[in-house]
């Protein structure tokens, strides 16, 4: 990213690239899950995460945490790493990925709701509107051609993992008041594979847990962990600089990005209303974090 540009310009130019990344992502992750099972995949994936992390902390500066901001890493991880990744997966298996796309459009509107209600952060009419308008455009990408939408116990345990995603925003910029993001993203790592370990060991009694041989596939997951690494880094740059309800406004992103992933690595093929629906995101996103009235970069940069 070039220095020379305010922050706030750096973090949403860092906020777009990771909904990029988190398209291919998925794609990836759907690939992956033909060789792995789902919580040893997530865990692996952590795994390697931290370990690139931890293979380039020399060249980092890291801070120490305070107790507090232990305490902090601990329910942030917590809420991502327990809630939000197991919910997923578990809501998968009984609902489907376009339900889980219309869940989780939902957690811009939730995540602007939580930060006004506990930080008393002001709700701003065009972020709002950007969200409604995210909202509608996963709509018109996953919902045509649908026989039903339907309500199952799948759909609440995504709902669950939704919330846990939107709270575990909230600590990212408190954290990252005193620790770099390189910091936050390294420690997160750590926390969230230690919690994810005993899922992961669980799995391996209880279900049937799929391991892959075929060197492609770990080859594929190291890049993954790689890919994890750079939107982890940007992400956490991104919730502190503009905050946690105008940063999680590019989660609706990411499945359109994961169309074009399919189209261009997958060759599957894209109707016109999900072109419409792509469209429709990137005007919500536009609309809730253009300075419309020419604020100065300090003030566009602050939280919320």
């Amino acid at each position: 990213m070039p220095a020379a540009l305010p922050s706030s310009k750096t973090a949403y130019m860092g906020l777009f690239a990771v909904t990029f990344l988190w398209g291919i992502s998925y794609v990836l992750s759907a690939y992956l899950l033909r060789g792995f099972s789902p919580v040893l995949l997530s865990f692996l994936r952590i795994l390697v995460t931290g370990v690139v992390l931890f293979a380039i902390s020399r060249t980092q500066s890291l801070q120490q945490p305070t107790r507090t901001e232990w305490l902090l890493l601990l329910a942030s991880s917590f809420f991502f790493t327990l809630i939000q990744q197991p919910f997923y997966f578990l809501g998968l298996q009984y609902s489907t990925a376009a339900n889980g796309s219309l869940i989780y459009a939902v957690a811009p509107l939730v995540t602007l709701l939580l930060e006004a209600v506990f930080f008393r952060v002001r709700l701003e009419g065009k972020k709002l509107g950007g969200a409604l308008l995210g909202f509608t455009g996963v709509l018109v990408i996953v919902v045509p051609g649908r026989s039903a939408l339907g309500v199952s116990i799948g759909d609440l345990y995504l709902i669950i993992a939704m919330l846990g995603f939107s709270v575990s925003l909230l600590f990212i910029p408190r954290l990252s008041q005193k620790l770099s993001a390189f910091s936050v993203n390294l420690y997160s790592a750590f926390i969230g594979g230690s919690l994810m370990l005993p899922l992961a060991a669980s799995e391996s009694i209880f279900s049937k847990l799929e391991v892959s041989r075929d060197g492609i596939m770990w080859a594929l997951l190291a890049a993954a962990g790689l890919l994890n690494v750079l939107a982890g880094w940007w992400w956490t740059h991104g919730v502190a600089v503009v905050g946690a309800g105008t940063a999680s406004l590019f989660n609706n992103l990411p499945p359109f990005i994961a169309l074009l992933a399919g189209f261009l690595l997958l060759g599957d093929a894209i109707e016109a209303t999900q072109l419409l629906g792509g469209i429709i995101i990137l005007a919500g996103v536009f609309i809730s974090t253009y300075s419309w009235n020419k604020k100065p970069a300090a003030e566009v940069g602050k939280s919320g």
